[in-house]
């Protein structure tokens, strides 16, 4: 009798480690692919990783990787090295190269096409004949989350009636800290143009305080600091300072402490000891950049440094997400595909470039390019090879490796939606709308062809210095 409790036991056990292929199928339990209810927490892939708590990449090995992101990155801008005057021309190019006339046409909020009176009106509003020959370089510092638009204007608008929720003047979002360089305002003086280190573009003027360069990055190196590690954290609510009462910081977010700050003394109007002391840039009713005391609650997910970066930690990061609504271009105070993996891995203080067209072809990190010489078997192979952590792209959209699961490779990725063949053979589609887990190779593209064959680059943060390889 006890023989066969412990083969049992082995049993159950085994069933718990793996799910068979053929309860995997065509929706599964969950109504997604290939998805099981054990496949949607971070422990799950942590405990089938190999060495899991293994350090990728140290301190020092991070910190070389994102300066060889701002040298050779040509998407990347280091702000702290720009000239002390921006010319005409170069201003006229960043915002020509965002806010170029749509050729194509958009639809409103009430489902109208945008007419042309309409373009005009937001072509004008870009105040191009307001440009000087020469101005100082001006910097500024963002004081809340705010978007980053195609024109100065929050009007939405869309590619077609049906599809509202992909704003195509919706670019970005930037985050309190965040130091930028203000090239230029628009014709009603309520909205700038900044050019920040991983995009240029619109942002609401009071989003924005105006700063001495100094104060501005002597804000952003300031030691002792806490690092935001949860997907975000809020400040304590206070009357007392409104500008930074209830303040959303998102994931990797780094905010200096104020160690120094008396424990008896209140901050803005209460007891200290509960919380962090932090400090916040605010903008002043003239625009200008000040700085305030604020109360992060010990209860909000920070550390006192990045995370180290392992797989485990790579995993954890990425599911605190999991379930979010997709937000294109950090629409819907969410992010998109590369936002999502950018702010993951910023939680470890790696830096990546903002956009999918951008990360996939960096020469900064560790990339394994994919070309027409690889067949679809080739595909297959190279993929169930995949680790932990890789970031797979496509045209138009990037996937994070979880781990496998009987040999097949599954990812965690911001996503619209995704298309397989169901049982009878036709292509269905599930509209997932948010931060899912998905098994890889069943995921097909609109003309039924395998997404993988669409795969053009996989970037492996790992290796300090040279081009991944393909063996695992």
């Amino acid at each position: 009798m006890r023989r066969y409790w412990i083969f049992l036991w082995l049993v159950l056990i085994a069933g718990c480690a793996s799910v068979p292929r053929e309860q995997t199928g065509v929706g599964g339990p969950l109504g997604v692919i290939g998805v099981e209810p054990t496949h949607l927490t971070a422990e799950y892939w942590a405990r089938r990783a190999p060495r899991a708590n293994a350090v990728l990449l140290d301190t020092s090995a991070i910190a070389q990787q994102n300066e060889r992101l701002k040298q050779t990155d040509k998407s990347v801008r280091n702000l702290e090295r720009l000239p002390t005057s921006l010319a005409a021309a170069d201003v006229r190019a960043w915002i020509e190269a965002m806010s170029s006339r749509p050729t194509r046409t958009l639809y409103d909020e009430q489902g109208r096409a945008v007419s042309a009176q309409q373009l005009d009106d937001w072509m004008a509003s870009l105040n191009l004949d307001g440009i000087a020959s020469s101005q100082p370089t001006r910097y500024g510092m963002v004081v809340r989350r705010a978007d980053l638009r195609t024109f100065p204007t929050r009007a939405r608008v869309f590619s077609s009636t049906d599809d509202t929720d992909i704003d195509r003047f919706q670019e970005n979002a930037l985050f309190p800290g965040t130091p930028v360089v203000i090239a230029h305002a628009s014709r009603d003086g309520e909205w700038l143009f900044v050019v920040g280190a991983l995009y240029a573009a619109w942002i609401e003027k009071n989003a924005v305080a105006e700063g001495d360069r100094n104060r501005v990055f002597v804000y952003t190196h300031k030691s002792p600091y806490v690092v935001v590690t949860g997907a975000k954290a809020h400040t304590v609510y206070t009357p007392e300072r409104p500008e930074v009462s209830g303040l959303q910081l998102e994931m990797g977010a780094r905010v200096p402490l104020l160690p120094d700050w008396p424990i008896e003394s209140p901050v803005n109007g209460q007891h200290p000891y509960t919380a962090h002391v932090i400090e916040l840039p605010y903008r002043a009713a003239d625009g200008s950049l000040q700085f305030s005391p604020a109360l992060l609650p010990k209860s909000q997910e920070v550390d006192n440094d990045y995370l180290p970066l392992t797989r485990a930690n790579i995993l954890r990061q990425g599911f605190k997400f999991l379930g979010e609504r997709y937000g294109w271009g950090h629409s819907y105070d969410a992010r998109d595909c590369s936002g999502f993996v950018s702010e993951v891995y910023r939680s470890f203080g790696v830096q990546l470039p903002r956009n999918t067209r951008d990360q996939g072809v960096s020469p900064a990190l560790n990339r394994i390019e994919l070309t027409d010489a690889d067949d679809h078997e080739a595909r297959v192979q190279l993929l169930r090879e995949a680790q932990v952590g890789d970031l797979i792209y496509i045209p138009g959209h990037v996937m994070m490796v979880i781990g496998h699961e009987n040999g097949e490779p599954y990812i965690i990725h911001d996503t619209t939606g995704i298309s397989f063949r169901g049982r009878g053979g036709d292509i269905e589609r599930a509209r997932l709308n948010g931060v899912s887990v998905t098994p890889l190779l069943p995921l097909l593209l609109s003309d039924g062809r395998p997404m993988i064959d669409r795969v053009y680059s996989i970037q492996r943060i790992r290796i300090a210095g040279g081009p991944a390889s393909r063996a695992p």
